[in-house]
């Protein structure tokens, strides 16, 4: 979908439609923007950044807090016209999925035809636009969506696939973040084409089996089936601090309440018994985050501190605004694998 939070308050309230509008936290709670509309993007704006920063880049921007129980509604409406076509989708978020129609029978078995059917259906009976990408492998789909952005469709044949990756800057592939992709430019690797270059043995030794991954994507290999029904791998919880911290022995007792709720959501999500990894992601002031993770075979609550050390010397002295804990979920019959460090 096309800014899905802020078009769904856009079609309820069309007065909010031609002026800049963020869907977020207010500047005084140190809240960021989860999305804007495209007025907003103009003035440089964009997802996961502090609504205050926001408001210096836009002094008339309109902030609103959002409302999820709405927008959940609307998503269930949209994966009910999904499910005209296929019953092939896996969700990646409440606007986002990807469709298998391979063996849909309807508008000729032609996927840019049930593509644009779709579309057509959302902005007829939910008011809203929705962009797709139409390809025959899942990365490229993905990458496709965004081509066209907003109310757009942008189809690769599966004969158009190499042409189409060949240019694509590397951190439009998942899993290339900040500091991957900085490690990839100081081998003066830049776009899929330099990838493509690369012996596949060299990469995995520099970047172990993620060098794999990279290298797949970057010749639009991805073998990955569309899957129904996700199982879930992690559960996590964060908080945005209501003050900077620069002393480790001030993230303590974050540390304790941020492990009590994710104690609550690992009941919730009934999957105590498949811990195989525990994580800490910091954000500091600069707006930089580090992660770091531990393997495990059962949640350790003096873990989470251990990796607290280790995150907090990584800031070199910048104060902390985020902190995150996070464990990562293994099969049930898989293994579990041990402490590793």
């Amino acid at each position: 979908m096309d800014c899905f939070y802020a078009a769904v308050e856009m079609r309820d309230n069309p007065a909010l439609q031609t002026i800049p509008l963020a869907i977020g936290g207010s500047a005084d709670g140190r809240g960021v923007i989860a999305t804007c509309n495209y007025p907003a993007r103009r003035f440089g704006i964009r997802s996961a950044m502090a609504t205050a920063q926001a408001l210096k880049l836009c002094p008339g921007l309109t902030v609103m807090r959002g409302d999820m129980g709405k927008y959940r509604r609307v998503s269930q409406q949209l994966h009910a016209i999904f499910h005209r076509y296929t019953d092939l989708i896996e969700p990646l978020s409440l606007d986002e999925a990807y469709l298998d129609v391979t063996d849909t029978v309807c508008l000729q078995n032609s996927a840019t035809r049930i593509a644009q059917a779709i579309r057509r259906d959302i902005y007829q009976e939910l008011g809203l636009t929705a962009s797709a990408g139409v390809a025959p492998v899942k990365f490229v789909a993905k990458v496709a969506s965004d081509k066209n952005k907003p109310d757009g469709i942008c189809v690769v044949g599966p004969g158009q696939v190499d042409d189409f990756v060949r240019d694509l800057p590397l951190q439009s592939i998942p899993g290339v973040g900040r500091v991957t992709l900085t490690k990839l430019h100081e081998w003066n690797l830049f776009t899929c084409a330099d990838i493509q270059a690369c012996d596949q043995t060299d990469l995995i030794q520099r970047m172990g089996k993620f060098g794999a991954v990279l290298w797949q994507r970057a010749h639009g290999i991805d073998p990955r089936e569309v899957e129904v029904e996700r199982v879930r791998k992690s559960v996590g919880v964060e908080r945005t601090l209501s003050e900077d911290i620069d002393q480790l022995e001030a993230c303590l007792p974050w540390i304790e309440h941020l492990y009590q709720a994710l104690l609550v959501r690992l009941e919730k999500a009934d999957a105590s018994g498949r811990i195989c990894r525990q994580g800490i992601k910091i954000k500091f002031n600069d707006f930089q985050t580090t992660t770091v993770a531990h393997r495990c075979e059962s949640l350790d609550r003096a873990l989470f501190d251990t990796l607290l050390h280790e995150a907090f010397y990584r800031g070199e002295g910048r104060h902390i605004r985020l902190i995150g804990l996070s464990v990562g979920l293994g099969d049930d019959n898989a293994p579990q694998l041990s402490l590793l460090g």
